[in-house]
């Protein structure tokens, strides 16, 4: 596991095996870097914590085995990102999971356990039968009808691991099942890039959640339908109407905007919705998008955000490791390495404002 852990840190410091020799000016060569990796050499404990500090992962790391792969990874990425960088971001993926499951095991929390909110995944004919799968999650889950304010936080209470990172701007983000070591139970991940608009990564979110409901033997067109469903799950028919009207000929700028803030989703995306649902006909939203919506798909109206990631941040993650620090059962080091906060910000998180 050793090499493994090795390989991971030096594609998510960027580095070659060269180039990762350069840098500890040639203490061990990239030759005895590599055997490292693939386990044919051990490294003695100085070279290790050398390696360690210069690719910025703490020893725990490299020989945690809380996850040992990640299944079925669906990067939502540019064509043009080559290999390397899609490893590179499996990588600071891994590191972070890492943490997170660390910190459920010192608390012994069992809330990392996905459980499927239909007794099956949900069979589609038609990328239309996702309004139904919609419904129901919604009824399963207790949400009612009304706007969904934090799909982070919503997705953390049911088991799916959410991480907003910094990734590389060629990245918005991807989805994946963690096999995890110990024979302890499969986890799902979504990622978002905090690099995105809050519209964005909550339709995401939604979407995601879709291709972990829908079951893969469905004839439908199963992006098409994700998209249906993030649509119908975060904007519900009958609460739409209601809000709306059964039918409408035109629909204003100001209310378009009114109605993206009131469920907390794009501009496009409601005018999208209103067409699924008869709302607008199909030339009214064409209409639209040919005139004061053109720019709408590339430039969001009015955000919801001053701030890239400022808001729906994923939070259960602290929330952990302060409740492990006040309970005392992780040090304030511990604290340091799984937040990667500096001391005197975790001491104010804890006690608050030194003038308090």
């Amino acid at each position: 596991m050793l090499g493994e852990r090795l390989l991971l840190a030096r594609k998510k410091a960027g580095h070659s095996l060269r180039s990762l020799s350069d840098t500890i000016d040639g203490r061990v060569s990239a030759q005895a870097i590599g055997k490292y990796e693939r386990n044919e050499m051990a490294p003695s404990s100085d070279i290790l914590s050398l390696l360690a500090k210069q690719l910025g992962v703490s020893l725990s790391f490299l020989f945690s085995n809380q996850v040992e792969e990640l299944l079925g990874v669906e990067f939502r990425k540019k064509s043009t990102t080559s290999a390397q960088e899609r490893a590179q971001v499996e990588a600071i993926v891994i590191e972070h999971l890492e943490r997170y499951l660390e910190i459920e095991d010192i608390l012994q929390l069992n809330s990392s356990e996905w459980v499927m909110p239909l007794s099956k995944p949900y069979f589609l004919k038609t990328e239309a039968d996702a309004e139904a799968m919609a419904i129901e999650v919604r009824r399963v889950w207790n949400l009612g009808e009304d706007p969904i304010p934090d799909m982070t936080e919503l997705l953390e209470e049911q088991g799916i691991k959410v991480l907003i990172l910094d990734l590389p701007d060629d990245f918005s983000g991807l989805t994946s099942i963690v096999r995890r070591g110990n024979g302890k139970s499969e986890v799902p991940v979504i990622v978002i890039s905090q690099n995105v608009t809050l519209e964005r990564r909550r339709f995401t979110l939604a979407h995601e959640l879709a291709h972990r409901l829908i079951d893969e033997s469905s004839p439908c067109n199963h992006e098409k339908a994700s998209d249906m469903f993030a649509g119908a799950f975060l904007m519900v028919a009958s609460h739409v109407r209601a809000q709306i009207g059964e039918f409408r000929k035109s629909i204003s700028y100001a209310e378009i905007l009114d109605i993206k803030r009131m469920y907390r989703v794009s501009a496009a995306a409601v005018l999208v919705r209103l067409k699924q649902l008869g709302i607008l006909s199909a030339t009214a939203v064409n209409y639209a998008f040919r005139t004061f919506a053109k720019s709408w798909r590339f430039e969001e109206p009015d955000p919801l955000e001053a701030e890239l990631g400022s808001q729906e941040k994923a939070k259960r993650f602290e929330r952990l490791c302060l409740r492990a620090l006040s309970e005392r059962f992780i040090s304030l080091s511990k604290g340091v390495e799984l937040l990667r906060v500096p001391l005197s910000d975790l001491e104010e998180k804890l006690k608050g404002p030194a003038h308090a």
